[in-house]
């Protein structure tokens, strides 16, 4: 006959060395489907609590484990997420002072073409950091998003040439219509097209501390339109002629783009402060470009 026998728990035992408080004590990477909006999203999720308790060797795993999946019992909300931190300091009562999550993943967003009835799907990779601590409820949203943009320096240098060919052309005579038009559509006189990246902006907001939804949908539509270059997914002749000119009037260095996502982020009231990063890709240089800004931020 098996005797039952208590299991031996060595992580409640007290420690004899040093007696330093730890900032963070958790798992990293928890694999976990949940849904933001209406939206699944494959995510990896970081929980850990604060161990408060110089003598305490362990904190419960298990615990932090099955709180963090009560995020797949609705759709993630501020509401939800901290009363998931709430469960992570109850059950480390007089262990931990402060609660930490962090999901990352990537959203599937279907969005239009430019012109015609086409549409797709975009992937933006997207953090959630909570933080649950005596002062209060922190969140934190982040989002990265790609758009196209064509240098200004390049659109100068490209007429200039155009210029130069149409006066090595022309000279002195004074074309009639017809002539000029089928010159401006021919690649002998434009001649010199400017260069374009892709780019990338990385997007951290700080909620207000009373915010009852996640904006990701507010945020990610006032940054496309505030660059007006984003992406496209499935196109036709027609989407990728707008993007052209869209492109064509919308020339921008870094610091363009991160001012207007700048200002485009102080419009919203949801948003406390944040921090955003603008890279493009040179298309000329081996090096890219970049430029950050960030308001009310620490």
């Amino acid at each position: 006959m098996n005797q039952q026998t208590d299991m031996p728990d060595i992580a409640a035992q007290r420690s004899s060395g040093s007696t330093a408080m730890l900032d963070w004590v958790g798992m990293r990477g928890i694999a976990l489907p949940v849904r933001i909006d209406t939206q699944a999203v494959s995510a990896r999720i970081d929980a850990g609590v604060s161990l408060d308790d110089g003598q305490t060797r362990g904190i419960h795993m298990s615990r932090l484990y099955l709180a963090v999946a009560e995020l797949q019992r609705e759709a993630v909300s501020p509401a939800l997420l901290r009363e998931v931190l709430k469960r992570f300091l109850n059950s480390h009562d007089g262990l931990s002072l402060r609660a930490y999550l962090e999901l990352r993943g990537e959203w599937l967003i279907e969005r239009p073409a430019l012109i015609s009835p086409l549409s797709g799907y975009k992937a933006y990779p997207l953090t959630l950091k909570a933080h649950l601590d005596p002062s209060g409820f922190h969140l934190e949203l982040g989002l990265q998003l790609s758009y196209s943009s064509t240098c200004p320096c390049s659109a100068a240098l490209a007429r200039q040439l155009i210029q130069q060919r149409f006066a090595d052309d022309f000279g002195e005579r004074q074309p009639d219509f017809d002539t000029v038009h089928a010159w401006l559509g021919s690649s002998a006189g434009i001649i010199a097209t400017p260069h374009s990246q892709r780019s990338e902006a990385d997007i951290r907001v700080r909620l207000q501390a009373d915010a009852t939804s996640l904006p990701f949908i507010g945020l990610l539509d006032r940054a496309e339109a505030a660059l007006g270059t984003a992406v496209q997914t499935a196109v036709k002749r027609a989407d990728e002629q707008a993007f052209a000119l869209a492109n064509g009037q919308n020339l921008m260095f870094c610091e363009d783009a991160a001012r207007r996502l700048h200002g485009a982020l102080l419009s919203m009231p949801e948003v406390e402060g944040f921090h955003l990063h603008v890279t493009h890709a040179e298309s000329l240089h081996a090096h890219d470009a970049v430029a950050s800004a960030s308001h009310n931020w620490r």
